[in-house]
């Protein structure tokens, strides 16, 4: 246990917790914006897995990793559009309707990978994006090396918290979604289009997913795999709730999980031959249930989550 004491302070494992925290933090501010507005999108491990896919694909046919990057959010957009269609627009279940988005995404993910790239004995892979370092904050002691010198999503993932809570708390936008999120009729009320705003923080939610999805297979991995995302989505939904619908404390569960995480990598690699390594594995989703269950008691979420908005409806 010495040994993993040791890691722990070291530049390296802080710049790891930096790196695992990033999609995790895409995915979660994507399920904050969606579920502020009303929208439960249980369909954000599929579009993580799709954009995954598709955005390596572009990448690895074109050359071009931003293109790879666009074409990953389009796809977390198109299937963000897509599941506000049912839910919002059609007004159907977003339990049922969040998991047939993870399942068809998943399935044709599977579908176009095998279709594009056949069945190779060595997976194909891409030269993914490389750290860069920021000019005088790299040479930080301790704190530049694991910030500073980073990938370029990072950088993008950490602007991303507090244009977050700008958008959510400092604009008029941001006080639409909440409204249409805590009393929709109010909103509507006042003018602001229910249907319309809900759609537009599903679809940006979809966008934020992608982006994570894209972090996994063309920074974190550099290559795609049925399992690249495993359970990322699902996790960042719980942390959506142990953040309590918040910017800045959804991004700090997001950290506190990729610490779990981190460590649990680290205490694999220690020696602790005499324990399965599934055990390791386990902690950071042991955390997250432990998590749940004591945050959940005083957790409010936004009012109207879950619930329908039919105008003609009184």
């Amino acid at each position: 246990m010495s040994a993993v004491f040791e890691q722990i302070f070291q530049v390296g494992f802080l710049a790891a917790i930096i790196r695992i925290a990033t999609p995790l933090a895409f995915a979660t501010l994507g399920e904050m914006f969606s579920e502020r507005a009303g929208v439960l999108n249980l369909g954000i491990e599929g579009i993580m897995l799709l954009s995954a896919m598709t955005g390596f694909t572009a990448t690895s046919l074109s050359g071009s990793l931003w293109l790879g990057i666009l074409v990953a959010v389009l796809t977390g957009m198109l299937m963000g559009a897509l599941h506000a269609l049912f839910t919002v627009a059609l007004g159907l279940s977003q339990h049922v309707c969040g998991i047939g988005v993870t399942l068809f995404s998943s399935g044709l993910a599977y579908f176009l990978y095998r279709l594009i790239f056949g069945q190779q004995s060595v997976p194909p892979s891409i030269k993914g994006f490389e750290t860069l370092p920021i000019p005088v904050l790299s040479s930080i002691p301790v704190l530049g090396p694991a910030v500073f010198n980073q990938f370029a999503l990072v950088y993008m993932a950490i602007l991303a918290i507090p244009l977050a809570a700008f958008v959510l708390y400092r604009t008029p936008w941001g006080l639409s979604v909440r409204m249409v999120g805590e009393n929709p009729r109010a909103a509507d009320s006042a003018g602001v289009s229910v249907i319309g705003t809900r759609f537009q923080a599903v679809i940006l939610g979809g966008a934020l997913m992608g982006l994570a999805g894209a972090f996994l297979s063309m920074a974190q991995f550099n290559a795609f795999t049925f399992g690249v995302v495993s359970g990322r989505g699902w996790v960042a939904i719980a942390l959506v709730v142990f953040g309590r619908w918040d910017p800045w404390r959804s991004a700090g569960a997001a950290l506190l999980f990729a610490f779990v995480d981190a460590l649990q990598l680290r205490m694999q690699a220690s020696g602790l031959g005499h324990i399965p390594y599934e055990a390791f594995l386990m902690l950071p989703f042991i955390f997250t249930i432990v998590a749940m269950a004591v945050m959940s008691r005083n957790a409010v979420a936004p009012s109207a989550l879950l619930k329908p908005f039919r105008r003609e409806e009184r």
